[in-house]
């Protein structure tokens, strides 16, 4: 009843981050690293490869997400960052886990069905299981709060029924995690405002990254999907892309909406975009320049994530030992 709030989150560092990333999930880290006593930030390159990957690519890009990380505020004196895959934990509770898990429970997950549909030969085992690994991250140490987005309200309830399963098996021992939701809704495709921002977008121009020049930026907010009212309004229901342009303007620069369309009064649509171009353009290029620096340091980004995963360990190897005893092992 007393656990220590503790806070645990991951990121796969596959692809660059890119807005929604940064205005759904990392700018959320940076508060709460503020809030809370005991946060932990995992690169979760075991999740990683539930699909193909090349090796020295993988390796490359978990030095890159560890620099955006650091670049965006991620600091590791008030929060431990971490590359999953050198806790051996957090394997060997998912697989405690996954013996408490009935198939068609992961079977009925939506990103598992929609994944499923797209792969010619359905999908791996690792893709099926994955969200049990997941739990094992969270559980792991013994966190109380997950900041998720909306697209993992599911897999969060997964990790909730197997802490309550486990707590009714063995006796009270895991803290049933409760969700932090993030506050920026889905930051929606520039170019088909009804999917959201996807670092694996076929359509370039539809996933602003947090590395693109100023000049690309200004090229994929003047391809936005707009519609053919030129005037600048928020009505997600009915204009669904004008609405993105002025909810990314908002968080961007850190305004009401309100605010962000009375901004926009008076100007077309085409003109508008290009003042949320530079909105963007402001908001990241400090960003983009740490990142810059940090990437030449390749002995300073391995040093950082060393550092976080002897940490991590220590407060992972001990719970582990307890499950492992519980179970009979």
């Amino acid at each position: 009843k007393d656990a220590v709030k503790r806070v645990f989150s991951g990121i796969q560092p596959t692809g660059i981050p890119h807005l929604g990333n940064y205005l759904g999930a990392i700018e959320t880290w940076v508060r709460l690293q503020e809030e809370y006593s005991s946060v932990l930030y995992s690169i979760v390159d075991l999740h990683s490869i539930t699909v193909p990957q090349d090796p020295a690519v993988l390796q490359q890009s978990i030095l890159d997400m560890t620099a955006v990380l650091l670049a965006c505020g991620i600091n590791p004196e008030k929060s431990i960052l971490f590359q999953q895959s050198q806790v051996s934990e957090h394997t060997q509770l998912s697989w405690i886990l996954t013996c408490m898990v009935r198939l068609p429970r992961l079977q009925h997950l939506h990103q598992w069905k929609a994944k499923v549909a797209t792969q010619k030969h359905g999908g791996t085992v690792g893709l099926l299981t994955y969200p049990v690994l997941q739990a094992a991250d969270i559980l792991l140490y013994k966190s109380t709060h997950v900041p998720v987005g909306e697209d993992q309200v599911q897999h969060m309830e997964l990790v909730q029924g197997l802490a309550r399963e486990f707590n009714k098996k063995y006796g009270e021992f895991f803290p049933v995690p409760r969700s932090i939701l993030t506050s920026m809704k889905k930051v929606k495709s520039l170019r088909d405002p009804s999917v959201k921002m996807s670092k694996s977008d076929p359509d370039k121009l539809a996933t602003v990254r947090i590395t693109d020049s100023p000049e690309e930026i200004v090229q994929k907010f003047r391809k936005a999907m707009t519609d053919f009212t030129s005037e600048v309004t928020y009505d997600p229901t009915r204009r669904a892309g004008v609405s993105n342009l002025v909810a990314i303007h908002a968080a961007v620069a850190s305004l009401p909406i309100e605010e962000a369309v009375q901004q926009g009064a008076g100007l077309d649509t085409a003109r508008y975009k290009l003042l949320v171009a530079d909105a963007v353009i402001q908001r990241f290029a400090p960003i983009k320049r740490e990142i810059e620096k940090l990437k030449m340091d390749r002995g300073h980004l391995e040093k950082v994530l060393q550092m976080g995963s002897t940490k991590a360990k220590e407060l992972a190897h001990p719970v582990c030992q307890e499950v492992k005893k519980l179970v009979g092992f």
